[in-house]
């Protein structure tokens, strides 16, 4: 099949779960022989990936000088771009990843035979409120109507325009159908991977946080995440404070980079945390399994729109227990595997208890956190791989194009 990927984000790029999903769906595809491209805009940001020669990547320009102009050049010369390629590869199938490039190429006539899809990571318009919902400035509040009032429109036109809907999770094909009125029945669950190499257990820890510039006598507490407000971060660092009056041998880290990062920052002093928390910023892709691997207890304190969570698969992999709030996805995936690893809510008393409650399994009975740690891994081994789900991609291109 000749396939094209739509995103608004360079694979090369990590900015979250969205562009892994991507990335692993398009060089695993072209590793099937499939002849598969992606169109998407140019920007600036640090390489995560590395782009395989059998990947054919187009770029087009847009003008950031304001949101206008942005929307504007992101439509057109997205289907400028795609009207230069279309007459070339005679795409059999279109895989829209994200909104706003896909409209300009569903305004072109050249994709209007061509069957597509639409993977939905999230909604759109929540992202944007959830980010900048906050926003108390008069000057700023009409933009920010504005923006989240097109994101809503546009999204729910890729979405009508699409033949089916690719989610990861059955909380996102509810909030789809709350958000969108989408049918359940146009909706098809395809959850997300993890790769089982490169996310597996430490051989050795105590060289691993050597390495890293962790503690190596404490309980490591990790976690990974955009410093956003949705993320519950703040909750979490209210919960140390509690843990380490019941349990001072512990550290977290808190990888990720965000405009709360001041916040949280400050947050941490005034607790008189500094001793306890450390925060180690954007984390590569190359030291990011190994940050996994030298951690305990991988904590996932989100208050909302977690529509997946391939952190909490990559954490499991590595042999890393995750405790998460039973949010989105991340219900589903330790709903399956062990209930009690789920906070009661997520408020910062239920976290420091679970924490609490883990660690003292962890000092106590090493051996049974071992078995869990153990158990956490052939979890995933048995019901999480990107080959699963490319298996049920393939079959639902195959499907469409039969139809």
């Amino acid at each position: 099949m000749k396939i094209l990927f739509i995103t608004d984000y360079p694979p090369e790029e990590i900015i979250g779960g969205s562009i892994r999903v991507l990335y692993e769906q398009c060089t695993r595809l072209a590793n099937r022989n499939h002849d598969v491209h992606i169109l998407t805009r140019k920007e600036n940001f640090r390489n995560g990936f590395d782009i395989p020669r059998n990947l054919s990547l187009w770029k087009y320009s847009t003008n950031t000088k304001n949101h206008y102009s942005l929307f504007l050049s992101t439509f057109k010369n997205g289907r400028a771009l795609f009207n230069d390629i279309a007459d070339k590869f005679r795409f059999d199938i279109i895989n829209f990843h994200q909104p706003f490039s896909a409209v300009g190429v569903l305004k072109s006539p050249k994709s209007f035979k061509i069957k597509k899809i639409y993977t939905c990571h999230s909604l759109s318009f929540e992202e944007y409120r959830s980010r900048n919902g906050n926003l108390n400035s008069w000057f700023k509040s009409p933009l920010y109507t504005f923006n989240r009032y097109m994101r809503k429109r546009i999204e729910k036109y890729v979405l009508r325009k699409s033949n089916k809907i690719i989610v990861l999770s059955k909380y996102t094909k509810k909030i789809l159908s709350i958000a969108h009125n989408i049918p359940s029945e146009k909706c098809i669950i395809a959850a997300g991977g993890v790769d089982l190499e490169r996310f597996c257990p430490a051989d050795n820890k105590i060289n691993l946080r050597r390495k890293l510039n962790i503690p190596k006598d404490k309980i490591v507490l990790f976690t990974v995440r955009n410093l956003v407000d949705r993320m519950g971060l703040e909750n979490l660092i209210i919960a140390i404070k509690y843990v380490v009056q019941e349990s001072p041998n512990i550290h977290l880290i808190v990888g990720g980079e965000g405009p709360l990062k001041k916040r949280l920052l400050t947050l941490t002093e005034e607790l008189g945390l500094k001793d306890y928390i450390s925060f180690a910023g954007f984390i590569t892709e190359e030291k990011l399994a190994e940050y996994y691997k030298a951690a305990d207890i991988f904590v996932l304190p989100t208050k909302e729109l977690e529509g997946f969570g391939l952190v909490t698969l990559e954490a499991l992999a590595s042999g890393l227990p995750v405790l998460g709030t039973s949010i989105g996805g991340t219900k589903e995936i330790l709903g399956k595997l062990n209930s009690n690893l789920i906070f009661k809510d997520t408020g910062s008393e239920s976290i420091s208890k679970k924490i609490i409650e883990k660690y003292r399994i962890i000092k106590n009975n090493p051996q049974k956190w071992e078995e869990i740690s153990l158990q956490c891994r052939y979890f995933v081994e048995n019901n999480y791989s990107w080959e699963k789900n490319i298996d049920v991609l393939e079959g639902l291109f195959a499907k469409i194009l039969s139809s």
